[in-house]
């Protein structure tokens, strides 16, 4: 039979915490703003009717309150002082010899907290005031809460009533959630099913639609750890971005690799192995020690040579069918472009080409997943490899639709569950759509910025809008607009020189020989020999917008 209600105040100091663990029920002393109080930095929303399982007490603090002058005092739970019972009214309140005779010197604080069953009693300390003195202890209680993740920390002075129903409440459950990272170390759990109890949050990290239907209320299978690893991937000629799984059954054929300069060249170097490129942009010697080179120039690199500001790449330079090649060492600050020669027409699969080809790596899909309905990557130019990821993978389905699988990375797409108790027999699903999965442009910069030794450039930024009445290019109006209060016109623009009559020289287009210091550098005039025709057309456009 339940007890009456008591305040929970009374309630915590009268318990006898050998018999804990005890259920409360919430009678009454609902706050305003929804019942929602701040506990322990930590929201708690208090109802009438909640449960409450009362798991520890602890003695926070005393508050001491002075009888006579009403003045209190704090007290830690390490007071040293001693206690007296306080003499029965009508008798002499004054302290005289309370602490002496028969070796007894008083109770302490928590003795005398012990002898107040709930209520406070008047005690003496002389070491505090000369006056009775009435305890009044704080405590902090601990307690689990139905569908609260974390133990709750709560002073018993909260202002609500309390009623204990241990007896009759033996058969609740209080039921804890999960975070499914948190589930990802229960595979003893596995499979379960699971109720979303808060959808993940943030930014979106998929393209696929199976993503948005993970909200409160949805019922999952959870039925266990996937065994396949990811790896990140991009279209650079589309900008999309891939996460695909290990169980892609797609052929790849290996594109030659590009570099800029010869930082990039020497970054590509493999140990043990030469690189074969043919140069794709002329590149401007360095004196006699750096030759140019031309486009078409094939070289071999070999190995880095020196250290520090010094290094050098070592190249062989072939030469033509009547030619002798030439040794070149190449300063890594040396700009140009190349390209990979390959003759590898060989059909790999992602497991085999990740054995044979460090990443990043550029390749091509010969052949689509035939166990994909449409394959994203076959109808792509080329696809960037960029990493391989061992990242966690749980494979779900939605209760509705138990043979359409999905595989969930809880690192990355966390979201809150309660578990179903006992166990569930579920066939595993078919997860061939997990195979490629698409990615949002934010994500992949987010994973491409967190592999290691990466330097992953920012995400592109998109083009500005023209204002409305703008004109691409233009700093003003198209049409005249009368000014705003305050506003102030923009100085006039200096007038353009005459236009000058083509030139026809055989050097057309090209800029002539600086004129030597002190001819003719301060008359105004300007020589326009060499402008060529686009550059005339760029001043006429100007001229019809400004007229002056």
């Amino acid at each position: 039979m339940a007890m009456e209600p008591l305040s929970f105040q009374e309630y915590i100091c009268s318990l006898d915490p050998a018999t804990l663990p005890r259920i409360l029920r919430i009678c009454s002393g609902v706050y305003f703003q929804g019942s929602v109080y701040e506990i322990s930095g930590n929201e708690c929303c208090l109802s009438t009717g909640d449960l409450l399982k009362v798991m520890a007490v602890a003695l926070q603090k005393v508050i001491c309150e002075d009888t006579v002058t009403g003045r209190t005092k704090e007290l830690p739970p390490t007071f040293k002082g001693f206690f007296q019972p306080a003499p029965a009214p009508g008798s002499n309140p004054t302290l005289r010899t309370p602490f002496l005779g028969g070796g007894q010197w008083g109770l302490t604080l928590h003795q005398a907290l012990g002898r107040c069953n709930g209520q406070p009693q008047p005690l003496l300390c002389p070491a505090i005031s000369p006056h009775t003195l009435l305890l009044h202890p704080v405590y902090e209680v601990q307690a689990a809460m139905h569908l609260r993740r974390d133990v709750v920390k709560i002073p018993s002075t909260l202002e609500v009533d309390v009623e204990d129903v241990t007896e009759e409440a033996q058969h609740v459950h209080f039921a804890r959630p999960l975070l499914l990272s948190e589930v990802l170390r229960m595979e003893e759990a596995l499979p379960a099913q699971a109720e979303i109890l808060e959808g993940p949050g943030g930014p979106a990290i998929f393209e696929s639609a199976w993503v948005s239907r993970l909200q409160r209320g949805q019922r999952l299978h959870l039925h266990g750890r996937s065994p396949a690893w990811r790896v990140l991937a991009s279209a650079p000629s589309s900008g999309r971005h891939f996460l695909l799984s290990s169980a892609y059954q797609g052929r790849f054929r290996r594109r030659p690799r590009q570099f800029t300069g010869v930082q990039e060249l020497a970054a590509g170097l493999r140990p043990g192995q030469r690189l074969h490129v043919v140069v794709t942009q002329d590149c401007e010697g360095r004196g006699d020690d750096v030759p140019p080179l031309g486009v078409g120039d094939r070289l071999e690199a070999q190995r880095l040579q020196g250290s520090g500001p010094g290094t050098r790449l070592l190249c062989h330079r072939h030469g033509g069918e009547e030619e002798d090649g030439e040794e070149l060492l190449l300063p890594l600050d040396l700009g140009g472009g190349f390209v990979e020669e390959m003759c590898d027409g060989k059909k790999y699969g992602l497991a085999e080409l990740l054995d044979q080809q460090p990443l990043p790596c550029e390749v091509r899909v010969v052949a689509a997943d035939p166990g994909l309905e449409r394959d994203a990557l076959g109808a792509l130019p080329a696809l960037r490899l960029e990493a391989r990821l061992d990242q966690p993978f749980l494979v779900g389905s939605f209760c509705q639709e138990p043979e359409e699988g999905f595989e969930i990375p809880p690192r990355w797409l966390d979201f809150s569950l309660l578990l179903s108790e006992g166990s569930v027999r579920s066939p595993a699903p078919c997860t061939l759509r997990c195979r490629v999965e698409e990615l949002t442009e934010a994500f992949y910069y987010r994973l491409l910025a967190q592999l290691p030794g990466s330097a992953a450039p920012p995400p592109p930024r998109p083009p500005k809008r023209t204002q409305q009445g703008m004109s691409p290019g233009r700093c003003h109006p198209t049409a005249p607009r009368s000014l705003t209060a305050g506003a102030c016109l923009a100085p006039p623009l200096p007038p353009l020189p005459a236009l000058p009559q083509p030139s026809t020289s055989k050097q057309y287009g090209r800029r002539r020989a600086p004129r030597d210091a002190g001819t003719d550098s301060d008359n105004g005039e300007h020589d326009y020999e060499t402008v060529d025709d686009d550059i005339q057309k760029t001043i006429r456009k100007m001229q019809a917008v400004f007229p002056f």
